[in-house]
């Protein structure tokens, strides 16, 4: 049976991503439409009221205006550098967001160019400050669709699908076919500060011509691992490339490059805003350069002819056209420099597709959270390079695909994937954790990585307390009801969103953290600061949950210690304590998309020393999954 080219499989990306495309932006004009403003803040989509602040350039030249948002504080965001955004204006009375109503959109779009906690820097088109400042109604912004990630996309897939003797065309049809990636050949570098399968995966990565994958399961240091392998990369070349989907990732592994002494330049902005990595960003580092006032001066006086232009004519353009050449000159100067003293160009994928990149070529991107990504969005950063390094575990979240049907036909299948698959030579697996107690590790190990990890000795038998269990299910099926209160311990929907909440099970939930730390010590929590995660798959009960924690009394010296988030929201983290409340609790044993297993892995690989588990055993163990998850735990607590 002959397989599809890849030129065909690229083809059907390319269809599957428009499909999520129309689906996306469907469900972004509904939301536009007939989502209320109260349930728009409360997802983290939407500030409401703002507080218009000054306006100015920035170094990129771009008209930017500064907002604050002056209510809601407390609700966590969605906005990051890049998102597009748009102002609206409400009718609402006394700032009520129920009773809003009129909602007004202003006919142009920005793009958040700078976002620190309730503080963010817009650039928008110039012309429209009085619009924002003069309205007779308060000032919203809400997160815009982002048609500029897709359009990068699309051009990426495109280059790769048209690429013909190049590079980029060879490891194309290198990724989808069985033919060997070609690999150095020299003998093993020594890191003794890295355990056996790390060093062995630095060596594997400095060996390879084409391709490597760094699997990185939790807990085994992929992040030291990849820092080593970037650091001995530009013993050999003089700049590479790193990236990540995320702008939280891209921040994690440029902090850490910066911390080994590697100069860094970071485009874009990064998520937490602190004056370490400012300085490391692009749009610093310009506006940092000797030349740069000069620059700042003429591209002002050039404004400022535009805007007078008394004089016409001949005389106007020429002067005109010298200063831009002028401006021009100093651009190319000033970036030449700023790129000429980093050793690593750090960006999210889609900002790899900068227009500043142009013309950058690389001997090799390193592609960290690969397991995340959209194959379009990983081409981006390739078609710059010779050589690929993915890391991540794909066995862990997968990419956020939002359209049935594209996640069916195969978007979800990450390049990484592909790669995993077409050549298993090609990967590197990190087998020794240090982050989780033995019996914690030990299910996910067997399930998900064939059994090859291990504990490092001195966090394999850590416990909180002499005697405690670190991984226990409750099941909630097995508490004594009255008949009344049966119904407050099945899953229910809430809200206008319909989202799953179990408050039986969050209320119980919170008396078992309750009975634990009344057993650890009020002041050995915190005094060691033991933290804790609670975590639920479904965003309705992690808002329950945040709810109750305000109410009870008892919670208050702990809050600072105590987090609570989706599954999603603790990628990449880890805690003392994890609880997680499963929600579903139903007659049919249907568990709706906690059956995505990856997501599961996440949830139960984030504890150190103790994992509890709540969930309804008749439900949940109908799946086998659980089942053999739920035996694992009464097999090991019989075992004690």
């Amino acid at each position: 049976m002959s397989h599809p080219s890849p030129i065909a499989l690229l083809q059907q990306q390319r269809h599957l991503l428009q499909v999520e495309y129309q689906e996306e932006k469907e469900a972004y004009r509904l939301h536009t439409q007939t989502m209320g403003l109260a349930r728009k803040v409360t997802r983290g989509d939407a500030w409401y009221p703002l507080r218009i602040g000054r306006t100015h350039y920035n170094s990129l030249n771009q008209f930017c205006i500064e907002v604050t948002r002056t209510a809601n504080e407390d609700i966590d965001h969605n906005f990051e550098y890049g998102k597009p955004v748009v102002f609206f204006k409400a009718e609402a009375p006394e700032c009520d967001l129920k009773l809003a109503t009129g909602i007004r959109y202003f006919n142009f779009t920005g793009t958040a160019s700078f976002v620190d906690g309730d503080r963010m820097v817009v650039a928008i088109p110039e012309g429209h400050t009085l619009e924002l400042q003069n309205t007779d109604a308060p000032v919203g912004l809400q997160l815009f669709f982002d048609e500029t990630s897709y359009r990068i996309m699309f051009d990426a897939l495109d280059r790769v699908t048209r690429a013909k003797g190049t590079r980029l065309a060879y490891l194309r049809d290198l990724f989808y076919s069985h033919q060997p990636a070609a690999t150095f050949t020299f003998e093993a570098m020594r890191f003794p500060w890295l355990n056996d399968s790390q060093q062995r995966a630095v060596n594997d990565v400095l060996r390879a011509k084409d391709v490597r994958v760094l699997h990185g399961p939790p807990g085994t240091g992929k992040t030291t691992t990849l820092v080593e392998a970037i650091n001995e990369t530009l013993m050999r070349e003089t700049q590479v490339l790193v990236c990540a989907q995320s702008n939280t990732a891209v921040d994690w592994i440029s902090e850490k490059l910066v911390d080994c002494g590697i100069p860094v330049l970071r485009i874009g902005n990064p998520t937490r805003v602190n004056d370490k990595m400012l300085s490391f960003t692009y749009e610093h580092r310009f506006a940092d350069h000797p030349d740069y006032p000069k620059l700042w001066q003429v591209r002002r006086t050039m404004r400022e002819m535009r805007r007078k232009r008394r004089e016409s004519g001949e005389r106007f353009h020429q002067r005109l056209d010298r200063l831009k050449e002028l401006a021009v000159e100093l651009e190319v100067r000033i970036n030449a420099d700023v790129f000429g003293q980093v050793r690593v160009i750090a960006s999210t994928l889609v900002g790899a597709g900068h227009k500043l990149l142009d013309g950058h070529k690389f001997g090799t991107v390193f592609i960290d959270e690969a397991a995340q990504a959209l194959e379009a969005a990983c081409w981006i950063p390739i078609r710059r390079a010779s050589r690929v390094i993915f890391a991540g575990d794909h066995c862990q979240l997968p990419p956020t695909v939002k359209s049935l049907e594209a996640l069916k036909g195969g978007l979800g299948k990450t390049l990484m994937e592909r790669i995993v698959e077409n050549k298993p030579e090609c990967v590197s697996l990190l087998q020794v954790q240090y982050r989780m107690n033995d019996e914690i590790m030990q299910f996910s190990s067997d399930y998900f990585y064939h059994g090859q990890m291990r504990s490092a000795p001195e966090v394999a038998h850590r416990l909180i307390h002499e005697g405690d269990a670190p991984i226990l299910w409750f099941d909630i099926s097995t508490i004594e009801l009255g008949e009344d209160e049966k119904d407050n311990f099945k899953e229910q929907f809430v809200g206008e969103t319909f989202g799953r909440v179990n408050k039986g099970e969050a209320n119980l939930t919170l008396s078992l953290l309750q009975i634990y730390f009344q057993r650890v010590g009020k002041q050995r929590i915190l005094d060691d600061r033991i933290d804790v995660g609670i975590i639920s798959p479904y965003r309705a009960q992690v808002q329950y949950l945040k709810r109750l924690i305000k109410k009870r009394a008892f919670f208050k010296p702990f809050r600072h210690l105590i987090s609570v988030n989706t599954v999603d929201g603790f990628q990449g983290q880890e805690r003392d304590v994890i609880i997680i409340s499963l929600v579903r609790a139903n007659d049919k044993g249907q568990i709706g998309f906690l059956r995505d297993l990856r997501r599961m892995n996440v949830a139960i690989t984030r504890a150190r020393m103790k994992l509890f588990i709540l969930g309804d055993a008749p439900t949940m163990t109908r799946h086998p999954f659980y089942k053999q998850l739920f035996d694992y735990i009464q097999h090991v607590r019989q075992q004690k």
